[in-house]
């Protein structure tokens, strides 16, 4: 199994995510534009709007996957909560458990924020990404036609 190591980017490594937020994009059916990625990356983190981290093979020193949080607040919890809004790992790297390691480490930061829960949704026929949340121990929320929600309680 390929080592990988997790890293939470900061602006000096966005370089690190863009072609992968760009073909996460062309997955969900989006025109490729990595010039329309990198700005979006950059106004991200520069407002300090999201947490992004990335899975690097270190076999090969190569980006093989991404996740990106958002926060969302509670006013009844009185806390920040997180919403793993992108999750993409590239194909010649999937059934590895990267996408697991990259949830994990998703998880534990969320955690260390004093988070009560973190949240995602897939497309109702990405059935791979439903089995591995479900096998995680997240909840199947709402269902509508394109999407699923899930939920973890993290407390």
């Amino acid at each position: 199994m390929e080592k990988i190591t997790i890293k939470r980017i900061t602006l000096q490594d966005i370089e690190l995510v863009v072609e992968l937020f760009d073909q996460y994009r062309i997955f969900y059916k989006q025109q490729s534009n990595l010039e329309v990625a990198r700005a979006f990356i950059l106004d991200r983190l520069r407002q300090n709007e999201s947490v992004i981290f990335v899975a690097i093979s270190e076999e090969s020193n190569r980006p093989v996957g991404f996740t990106q949080l958002y926060p969302t607040f509670s006013s009844m919890r009185v806390a920040k909560n997180w919403i793993l809004n992108d999750l993409y790992v590239v194909l010649d790297a999937r059934k590895m458990g990267i996408g697991r390691k990259l949830i994990l480490e998703a998880m534990h930061f969320a955690k260390t924020e004093n988070a009560t829960f973190l949240k995602l949704s897939t497309a109702v026929d990405n059935f791979t990404a439903q089995q591995l949340y479900e096998s995680m121990g997240f909840v199947r929320l709402d269902v509508n036609e394109e999407f699923y929600d899930y939920k973890i309680l993290l407390s």
